[in-house]
């Protein structure tokens, strides 16, 4: 096992290793020539990557540090070193992957409080090698029966803004991950749910001491404002914020793990737990009742499936728009044959853009949850709609922001037979609202895991905005989600709030295959903005020929159906000058995107890859 966490990369083709790479070959020999040979070249160039200059031309890499680690018999890569030794511990003690990532969500629920846990949700890939078979385990968040489609709008009948909306007990939505760390148990896991909450219990009690760092530390600082008192108890204790090295201990989220690893989790949903949950709910104005609690199920579904030359991305389905958007976008862009241009230029971010505008216009007009709304999905990535759609890229001139939704029902097999979109006019008063950046980049965390037998897992949990609405369960220490902000405040269209409904995500837990096996697992937090970072670490893998190291530290660019173009800091300043020129709105400044957990599956090991934009980690076994 080798383990490297230096700062130091390689700047030339990367889709070698580094001591056959040499300066005078162009890029452009090496484009998706690894999807012809070994998925070994995914991680090729295994030293971390980081920038040693700010660039003009953009010749270096990101500034963002790279862990890397491989390993033939495991590999673990969470947002937290903590939460990935638990994983691996596991792992080493006989569990696989299954087991080591429901120890690393316990984990990640007392180390990284702001981004994950009991209170909330999210979707979790699994693959089965015996099977052959990889499943979505859904556990996204649900309206209560009490939520109504207006329950988001003030007396006047206009959205509540958003951050106030984002603290309402309205905005809590039926937590699903601990049901969903349980089924996974029980459906594919070797060990009891009773074990592998216990290293949780050891770290939130003390045992095992965990400190703030400070990506939390800035978040507490951030966030304090919206916190209830047994919030505040905890992160602002005497009304100063926690800092960076300061001891986390959470008692009450110790012992309501204790009663869950002694009851099971029938506590949380039908007992005491659930009792406080409710209460705290309603005390912020929400409609949520134990019954609702008791009524919470995941679904077990298959992936969507997109293609790009010899790949097939496997992506969480509806209610998440991410797999949908992402196999509409490299259906989109496979045609511009992006690997003439350099990666950094202004043609390649053009193309980008104009496709994000697009493909997120069709994701707000069309997408929710699939239970309750018929997505025109087979329209949507048709190739003659595709096509239609591509057309309107001007390759220069940036025309697209704003962009009216495509007609993708004209290429579906079929009417709609569920929830119609909303009807337009000129004076449409439903027409969609321009969603605030802050709600664009909600937050939570992504982790992946692999053990000896190929079972693989890729899980994003959320619970949406940093630390929620704020409110913490009284006495029991765990933080509750906002996810219902994710429905559209005013109703009208195929994402408006429902009882029992699925609030749309971007949440988009990957796992690309080549040739029917599996080359990686990847995902990011990040709220829509998880779309267009796991497409670009995609795009740099199989048409720019990156490494997988190389593939997440390159700068990510984001934009939506609205005008606004964010940046990471090493887009250069020429690309950025000459997109300018071409009518996008650029923005001033640079904005971090994304936090990528990746496993690449090589000959006869793992090579795992946590992205350095937080304190991200990895351990091979």
């Amino acid at each position: 096992m080798t383990h490297d966490d230096s700062g130091d990369g390689a700047d030339g083709p990367s889709d070698l290793s580094t001591e056959d790479a040499t300066d005078d070959i162009p890029v452009m020999t090496y484009r998706r020539t690894f999807l012809k040979g070994s998925a070994a070249t995914l991680g090729a160039s295994t030293l971390p990557v980081s920038a040693v200059r700010a660039s003009e031309t953009g010749a270096d890499r990101s500034e963002q540090q790279v862990r890397t680690d491989t390993g033939s018999d495991g590999m673990v890569s969470t947002v937290h070193p903590r939460a990935t030794e638990v994983g691996a511990d596991v792992l080493r003690t006989g569990g696989n992957a299954i087991d080591a990532a429901v120890a690393a969500q316990f984990a990640l629920n007392v180390v990284q409080p702001h981004g994950s846990g009991i209170g909330g949700g999210g979707f979790m890939l699994v693959y089965i090698a015996e099977e052959d078979e990889l499943y979505s385990i859904d556990n996204r968040e649900r309206a209560p029966l009490g939520a109504t489609p207006e329950m988001f709008l003030d007396d006047a009948g206009e959205p509540i803004p958003f951050k106030e909306r984002i603290t309402l007990g309205e905005a809590v939505g039926v937590p699903g991950t601990l049901r969903a760390c349980d089924v996974a148990l029980k459906r594919f896991g070797t060990c009891e749910l009773s074990e592998l909450i216990t290293p949780g219990i050891e770290l939130a009690s003390g045992e095992c001491s965990v400190t703030v760092d400070e990506h939390l530390a800035s978040v507490i600082e951030a966030e304090r404002e919206k916190f209830n008192d047994a919030a505040r108890s905890v992160f602002v204790p005497d009304g100063e914020p926690l800092q960076a090295g300061d001891e986390l201990v959470q008692p009450a989220l110790a012992d309501t793990f204790r009663q869950i690893r002694a009851d099971g989790i029938g506590s949380f949903y039908t007992g005491e737990i659930a009792t406080a949950t409710a209460d705290a709910v309603q005390k912020h104005g929400g409609s949520m009742t134990v019954d609702d609690l008791a009524r919470y199920n995941v679904t077990i579904d298959h992936p969507d499936a997109g293609e790009y030359g010899d790949l097939t991305v496997r992506t969480q389905s509806l209610p998440s728009s991410g797999g949908l958007t992402i196999a509409q976008l490299l259906a989109l862009l496979e045609a511009f044959d992006l690997g003439q241009y350099e990666r950094r230029s202004a043609e390649t971010y053009h193309r980008l853009i104009e496709a994000f505008h697009l493909a997120y216009a069709d994701r707000g007009e069309y997408m929710g949850d699939k239970a309750l709304v018929d997505a025109p999905w087979q329209g949507l990535l048709d190739a003659e709609y595709v096509d239609q759609r591509r057309s309107l890229i001007d390759p220069d001139s940036a025309e697209l922001a704003g962009a009216d939704p495509g007609d993708p029902w004209a290429y579906q097999p079929g009417d709609p037979y569920r929830v119609s979109t909303r009807k337009r006019s000129e004076t449409d008063g439903s027409k969609r609202l321009k969603s605030p950046f802050q709600s664009d980049l909600g937050q939570t965390t992504h982790f992946t895991t692999a053990d000896s037998e190929g079972n693989l897992v890729s899980w994003t949990s959320t619970i949406e905005q940093f630390f929620g609405t704020g409110i913490m369960v009284p006495e029991h220490g765990f933080m509750l989600n906002n996810e219902l902000t994710d429905f559209d405040a005013k109703p009208g269209g195929p994402n408006q709030v429902e009882p029992t409904k699925r609030p749309l995500s971007s949440t988009s837990p990957t796992i690309v295959f080549k040739d029917g096996e599996p080359l990686m697992t990847i995902g990011s937090p990040g709220g829509k903005t998880i779309i267009t970072t796991i497409l670009q670490v995609i795009l740099n893998v199989a048409e720019f020929g990156m490494s997988l190291p190389d593939a997440v530290a390159e700068p990510r660019i984001y934009a939506d159906v609205d005008p606004a173009v964010v940046w990471e800091g090493t887009v250069p300043a020429t690309a950025r000058r000459q997109l300018g020129r071409l009518g996008h709105d650029i923005e001033e400044t640079a904005t971090p995107l994304g936090n990528v957990q990746a496993i690449a599956v090589r000959d006869e090991e793992y090579f795992g890859v946590a992205d350095g934009r937080r304190d991200g980690s990895v351990i091979g076994l």
